[in-house]
């Protein structure tokens, strides 16, 4: 698939800053869902943590978008 530019009220933005920003919206909800259940607890360094998580997501939707 070819990747083209997003027209977002009339300024051409790139496709990966709106992947980007749902990623960071899925990880928000993963964030707040495990610091509710208190998992965040559990790992070594929480921010590292999180920002594994954004990676994982972001990535994870850049393929299923490529595909």
């Amino acid at each position: 698939m070819k990747f083209v530019e997003v027209n977002l009220l009339g300024v051409y933005v790139a496709p990966i800053s709106v992947m980007m920003l749902a990623a960071w919206c899925v990880t928000m909800v993963l964030r707040r869902a495990g610091g509710r259940f208190g998992l965040l607890t559990y790992v070594w360094h929480p921010a590292l943590f999180v920002f594994t998580v954004y990676i994982i997501v972001l990535s994870s939707i850049v393929l299923v978008t490529a595909r």
